[in-house]
């Protein structure tokens, strides 16, 4: 029998590296997989139904809105977004633990919905580092910047929810600690009771 997986949420507000850290963090830890979301935008010409996202109808998704598929879903700019809770259920029961990238308000709608959910938010050094980091993209005016650097502002006054902080100001620091956090899980007693029973039957059995 394999332990229940871990469903991890992790958010960070945009600039901050949350997508290069899980993309190292998903290549460097067996067992962990990103969920994969559900959306009713239109495929860009790199993206992969069933890789980048499942893509879906506006009249499907609602459906599936309406027999509470989602653990969390939104609409931006005209289009939904959301996290299937069959999907996400059925790698847990594999023992394969989950991670979500997703903003603080869809983190709040996983928690209420799946209590023992790991929320992990991940925070800049600096404000100046954040604003450098948005700067060197090099794709945005000034003022497009200036609007993502305030949204990430109101983003981050939302850390204190969260069961984990980790600040991004050394790449390998930051990576080391998310892998502290999945190392520490799983060296949980519950979990351990599942994946080392017959070691703990052979050392408390009567002789």
């Amino acid at each position: 029998m394999s332990a229940q997986g871990t469903l991890y949420i992790i958010t960070a507000a945009s600039g901050t590296g949350k997508t290069s850290l899980v993309k190292e963090l998903l290549a460097s830890t067996d067992k962990l997989q990103v969920s994969i979301s559900h959306t009713t935008r239109q495929p860009r010409p790199a993206e992969t139904d069933g890789v980048h996202y499942h893509f879906t109808t506006k009249e499907n998704f609602e459906a599936l809105i309406a027999d509470d598929s989602f653990l969390e879903y939104a609409e931006v700019f005209g289009n939904y977004y959301g996290t299937s809770k069959q999907a996400v259920e059925t790698l847990l029961a594999q023992g394969i633990d989950v991670i979500l990238e997703i903003d603080w308000q869809g983190a709040l709608q996983v928690k209420e919905k799946f209590a023992q959910a790991v929320m992990i938010f991940i925070l800049p050094p600096s404000k100046a580092a954040l604003q450098s980091r948005l700067s060197n993209r090099g794709q945005d005016s000034e003022e497009v910047i200036n609007t993502r650097l305030a949204g990430a502002v109101t983003e981050m006054k939302n850390y204190h929810h969260f069961d984990y902080v980790v600040i991004n100001d050394d790449f390998n620091v930051a990576l080391g600690d998310l892998q502290t956090i999945i190392h520490a899980k799983r060296l949980s007693t519950a979990q351990q009771q599942i994946r080392q029973r017959a070691l703990l039957d052979a050392l408390l059995a009567s002789d």
